[in-house]
């Protein structure tokens, strides 16, 4: 472990598709660094591949946000920490029975058996664009309803309710305040709890309706609420991310853009690479429940530990020329969905999400070009998921 001051975390990218310059000293750092938090509190950063699989398998790392000294990377976080968090901010074995009930819905098989729908719902958005004729907001017209109307779907939620609960999963994302983020979350579960209600008398054919009438009594009311609030949250704000950042990154890189047109069969490997170097899920959260010798360095029982995920794909000794976007590179082993027990439910999904949007724009606009000075367009800054906040296109 190379010792650096420690890097104020987390901080705005400088280019959409690149970690922040100023996490340049944290690379040769690898596999822990120091860190300071929003509120002072330092805290320890996991920057190494091999070290960061480890620890997010190790049961001495606690994924419980309510516990008082569980690490808060804003004042928006802490705002709302006291609040139990399904599935994301559970451990085992709590975790384990949450998990259970709802990964029927997020299979392989699952994900394969929703393929026609999703790529009926490209088409669809697709269909729209073209009919509107250039230019569009990618993220408007296709980034963002893509993956909520497969996640609506698969679930039993009303798309016509999208306005609201994109704009409520926005501001609990992105709320300018803690005040802000805690009144999205009460409006989406008391959206969710009058959802579950009428479903008990009008049963659907969603993953929601399974769980409200599995007749055994869990999960409770309230479980389902908070299993609904994360599933519809994550299910569509990370994929919407990574469409539109993907399309973004490509339009920048013109020869990968031209080897995935020559030849499709690239995009399951290519889809891979992007998850690795986007990264756009940036700062997983732990806190050590003992202590943990790392390297002959010793995280203590309590310290806040944080993995900076655009750090660790692009560790040297694992991914040569980390920077380079290579679709023959095997990236499967990225970290970009997290590891071990909270490692993301809804992979198999997003990736034939991922997989079959950009396969429709490549096809169905082969002039798609950016419609704006790529250095003039809004992203998202680094205490959220990161993705584009607009992304006007031409073709």
């Amino acid at each position: 472990m190379t010792q650096t001051e420690p890097v104020a975390f987390p901080q705005d990218r400088t280019c959409p598709y690149q970690p922040p310059t100023a996490y340049d000293p944290l690379r040769s750092a690898r596999p822990l660094a120091r860190i300071t938090l929003y509120d002072g509190r330092p805290a320890w950063l996991v920057t190494g591949h091999a070290l960061a699989r480890d620890l997010l398998a190790d049961p001495r790392l606690s994924s419980d946000r309510t516990h008082p000294d569980f690490p808060a990377p804003t004042a928006r976080f802490a705002g709302v920490r006291d609040r139990r968090t399904a599935l994301l901010g559970v451990d085992d074995p709590e975790h384990r029975t949450q998990r259970r009930k709802v990964i029927p819905g997020f299979t392989l098989r699952r994900a394969a058996e929703l393929r026609p729908r999703i790529g009926q719902i490209v088409d669809e958005r697709l269909d729209a664009m073209i009919a509107q004729g250039p230019p569009a907001d990618l993220v408007t017209a296709f980034a963002l309803p893509v993956p909520s109307m497969v996640i609506c779907a698969l679930l039993g939620v009303p798309y016509a309710d999208h306005d609201f609960f994109e704009e409520q999963s926005r501001r609990l994302l992105r709320g300018p305040t803690a005040a802000d983020t805690q009144d999205a979350r009460a409006r989406l579960e008391a959206y969710f709890g009058e959802l579950i209600d009428r479903k008990q008398t009008e049963p659907g054919d969603g993953l929601l309706d399974d769980l409200v009438h599995l007749g055994d009594g869990t999960p409770t009311r309230q479980e389902l609420i908070s299993l609904a609030v994360i599933l519809l949250v994550a299910g569509h704000e990370t994929t919407a991310n990574m469409i539109s950042l993907g399309t973004y990154t490509l339009l920048q890189h013109p020869e990968r853009l031209a080897e995935l047109r020559a030849d499709p069969a690239l995009l399951p490997t290519a889809v891979e690479e992007l998850l690795r170097v986007l990264s756009i899920a940036d700062g997983l959260l732990r806190r050590a429940t003992e202590d943990i010798e790392v390297d002959g360095t010793k995280i203590r029982e309590g310290d806040g530990v944080l993995f900076s995920t655009s750090v660790i794909n692009r560790d040297e000794s694992v991914y040569a020329d980390p920077d380079t976007l290579d679709w023959y590179r095997p990236a499967r082993h990225h970290v970009a969905f997290g590891f071990g027990i909270h490692q993301c439910l809804g992979q198999n999904l997003a990736r034939a999400e991922l997989e079959i949007a950009l396969h429709g724009l490549l096809d169905r606009l082969p002039g798609l070009r950016l419609a704006a000075p790529a250095d003039a367009i809004p992203f998202k800054p680094g205490d959220t998921v990161q993705g584009m906040l607009e992304l006007p296109v031409t073709w």
